[in-house]
């Protein structure tokens, strides 16, 4: 047995060093870009010279290097004494922009090269938007390779088959189908409202702003959409009684759509040109709020069906 165990072992290390060595490469194009923009060299429009978008792309800048340092430690065994929530919770939030994005690049990003053209975004951004692009892709693929290796040393009770905790004293079992309960009702009601507005459907879209309806607004529209059924499915899963023989696949899916959920819609929030989004103002914002809770309950939930697992363990 413990023959068998050691090339396992060598395995998902070698997959959490190629991964966390090319998250961290691949980060550095995406971080010259930012690091230049903050200085002010080679804007691609004007407006983001002003002093709110210099600040975000500084800000952008230190997140950047929080992910090589992160990158790095996943490839290193120092990495492994890193307190839990210093590598969860920036990764949660990374995996759940650029998993998502790395599905939608190849139709994403031409289209977000000619609706930026289309508003005055000079030459050279097309250039950088490429760059910037080959940076998401590569992080999108390496960094979470280089997670489930760390995970498989670090957190080995995400891995494995389904577990039956009903009989474990002081299980949380009950409280975590209670809130799988109403974050599937929840899911399942976004994502029907972002599909139906990704297909084509007008209610709750303002009549006159029909036609900023691009090819990049209706693809975010359906990912979120996607995503927020996929994880409706993971949560119904994975607190499901007699849960399923393999357990990674519904929890990769609800870690990938919970961050998906608060991280985008974050974005939305705080991002200065929301207002250009076709939704009414209230709908554009009870959407993106219901998006940041749920993300928050779904991540609870994992965390809910790990701390059971543990103690079986």
């Amino acid at each position: 047995m413990a023959m068998s165990k050691e090339p396992q072992a060598l395995l998902w290390m070698k997959m959490r060093r190629i991964g966390g060595y090319g998250a961290a490469i691949s980060v550095l194009p995406y971080l010259l870009i930012k690091i230049a923009w903050t200085l002010g060299f080679f804007m691609p429009t004007e407006q983001m010279g002003d002093a709110s978008w210099r600040a975000i792309n500084a800000v952008t800048v230190v997140i950047a290097m929080i992910g090589i340092l992160l990158a790095l430690a996943f490839s290193m065994s120092w990495g492994e004494r890193l307190p839990a929530w210093l590598v969860a919770i920036p990764i949660w939030m990374g995996t759940g922009l650029l998993v998502p994005m790395l599905l939608l690049a190849p139709v994403l990003g031409p289209a977000a090269m000619t609706r930026d053209k289309e508003a005055g975004a000079a030459d050279v951004w097309v250039y950088e938007q490429f760059f910037v692009m080959i940076s998401l892709v590569g992080v999108g693929i390496c960094l979470p390779l280089a997670l489930a290796g760390y995970a498989r040393t670090c957190w080995p009770e995400a891995f494995g088959t389904s577990m039956d905790y009903r009989d474990l004293p002081g299980n949380t079992l009950k409280l975590q189908q209670t809130l799988a309960k109403f974050i599937g009702v929840g899911c399942i009601l976004l994502g029907t409202i972002k599909v139906f507005w990704a297909v084509g459907g007008t209610f709750g879209i303002d009549p006159a702003r029909l036609d900023e309806r691009d090819v990049w607004w209706r693809l975010l529209m359906f990912s979120s959409g996607a995503w927020s059924f996929a994880g409706a499915w993971g949560v119904r899963v994975l607190t499901s009684d007699n849960g399923t023989r393999r357990f990674l696949p519904p929890m990769a899916t609800v870690w990938i759509s919970s961050g998906m959920l608060f991280s985008y819609n974050l974005f939305s929030a705080i991002r200065t040109d929301s207002q250009f989004s076709p939704e009414y103002a209230l709908l554009r914002v009870l959407t993106t709020e219901a998006g940041m809770i749920l993300g928050i309950i779904m991540v609870m939930i994992i965390l809910l069906v790990l701390h059971d697992r543990r103690r079986v363990l």
